[in-house]
């Protein structure tokens, strides 16, 4: 696997999502509150949070997380949800979705809200592996923290989107475990919220000639099995950022390996996780989810 290859590769998925993206300004499509704006959260009094947190070391490269919790002491163990923001792969940091981590350590949940290496400082694989240490951190943290190590979910929106489907799907590939730390521990997660997801990287890459085998091992459609977590998928149908179709993708290989899997259409555009008026409905319906699938109590 080429080096250039992968970073060419990488520049042209960054500069398809760009492109789009201001084509919708264009037309005045933009969500009133796009990615680059997100909603802005005080943290309640009854969260705590833990900041940078170093999960994974790339010789002096640190990369961290910020892990929030409730404050009140649990009956029992949490689950936790790992929460991985957008940006193209290439902007952004733990901090663009705070308020979602926040408000679901208000619900009951551990969260652990991850930055991760961005190109053009890394090529791909380098996000995905990231986003696998940040799991096997979080499981081999666990028992400090009040974490349940067997209930592990992720949420992710756009880039942040691909890699959860990719945590979700992709356990069994080692190619793609890396060696960020914690090693022997799983990477595996047990739900997934997946919006405005990018599932097969080959739609992307289609154009430029680029090594399919590549845009493959980091497709989340290219890992599903039998296995994979249950996934609920978000998406808009007036999305031009990443098509909807992407998102019917990936539910139509869930469906098929007989995975528990739904899509929901959301009434907004590319970044409806930002946009005041659906972050209500975004939380609620992840929630559920997630207690549902990782048996945590309700509040």
């Amino acid at each position: 696997m080429k080096r250039t290859t992968i970073s060419i590769l990488a520049a042209l998925l960054a500069a398809a999502f760009a492109t789009t993206a201001a084509e919708q300004t264009k037309k005045g499509k933009r969500a009133a509150n796009p990615e680059g704006q997100p909603l802005r959260r005080t943290v309640p009094d009854s969260v705590k949070v833990e900041r940078d947190i170093v999960y994974a070391k790339y010789g002096e490269r640190e990369v961290k997380l910020d892990l929030y919790l409730p404050k009140k002491p649990a009956a029992e163990k949490i689950p936790c949800i790992v929460v991985i923001h957008g940006g193209g792969w290439r902007s952004g940091d733990k901090t663009r979705f705070a308020h979602l981590a926040s408000a679901l350590a208000e619900q009951g949940f551990a969260a652990a809200c991850i930055g991760y290496r961005l190109l053009p400082e890394v090529q791909f694989p380098a996000p995905v592996v990231d986003c696998k240490a940040a799991v096997r951190w979080v499981r081999a943290n666990a028992a400090k923290h009040g974490i349940d190590p067997d209930r592990i979910g992720a949420i992710g929106g756009s880039a942040g989107g691909h890699l959860v489907a990719m945590l979700g799907t992709s356990h069994n590939e080692p190619k793609l475990e890396g060696d960020g730390g914690n090693p022997g521990v799983s990477s595996r997660v047990q739900a997934v919220v997946a919006m405005a997801t990018p599932a097969d990287m080959t739609s992307f890459a289609a154009r430029s000639g680029t090594e399919k085998s590549i845009a493959t091992l980091i497709s989340p459609v290219t890992h599903v099995s039998k296995d994979s977590a249950p996934t609920l998928l978000l998406h808009s149908d007036a999305d031009r950022t990443v098509p909807m179709e992407q998102s019917e993708k990936l539910l139509k290989k869930l469906q098929e390996a007989k995975v528990p899997a739904e899509l929901v259409k959301m009434g907004a555009s590319h970044a409806f996780w930002n946009d005041a008026k659906h972050f209500d409905e975004t939380l609620k319906r992840s929630v559920e989810f997630f207690r549902k699938n990782l048996a945590a109590p309700a509040r």
